[in-house]
């Protein structure tokens, strides 16, 4: 086995045997070196509900070229968990990241809307939709993409504010930095325009 296919089969593993929690309908950001759940402290509870929709749509891509449907349910049952427990049911949009059991997060901006989360669960709700015909995903994708393009889009300068207060107003007009940059809005935009040309041949 060459190192990248064992490293991408042991990715896979470590995904679905340590990071994700049917139990808790979660797939969580921190676990212990075999997989142990450490609710009692709040890293251990902690999920990013778009780290969890791109890994998603990662599986969901990698089952179809291993021709691995269980690879693509994986994918599908986890963008499910993460719509579930990361829609702001008050304002809309993506929370930055929720605590798995309902505490309060400590982590000081989980209640801000990001650019990234945003242009993930697009992508992979419209994947999801292209692989089921599901219509829950199409409102799913619906949902998402009226409110991103509500609040995200700057309408003077073009491009995408990165960061919302949780009522969707802008927090700052930055849109370039270390951590923004020219990656997940032009990819997603892409990849979706790519699947939607799929999609109507």
């Amino acid at each position: 086995m060459t190192p990248t296919r064992y490293t991408g089969r042991s990715s896979l593993n470590e995904i679905q045997d340590h990071f994700m929690k049917r139990e808790k309908r979660a797939l969580l950001e921190t676990v212990g070196p075999r997989g142990e759940v450490f609710s009692e402290v709040p890293e251990g509870r902690c999920v990013c509900p778009g780290h969890d929709i791109e890994v998603a749509w990662f599986l969901m891509l990698e089952g179809l070229h291993r021709r691995d449907q269980g690879l693509v349910d994986v994918g599908l049952e986890i963008v499910g968990w993460a719509l579930e427990l990361g829609w702001d049911k008050k304002y809309g949009g993506l929370l930055y990241f929720v605590d798995v059991e309902g505490k309060p997060p400590t982590i000081l901006e989980w209640d801000m809307k990001l650019w990234w989360p945003h242009t993930e669960a697009l992508y992979a709700l419209l994947l999801a939709y292209h692989l089921t015909g599901e219509e829950t995903y199409l409102t799913w994708y619906e949902k998402v993409h009226e409110w991103s393009f509500n609040h995200f889009p700057d309408p003077e300068y073009g491009e995408w504010f990165g960061y919302l207060h949780r009522d969707g107003s802008v927090s700052t007009p930055l849109k370039g930095a270390m951590w923004k940059g020219p990656f997940h809005l032009p990819r997603a935009l892409l990849q979706n325009l790519k699947l939607l040309g799929e999609m109507a041949r």
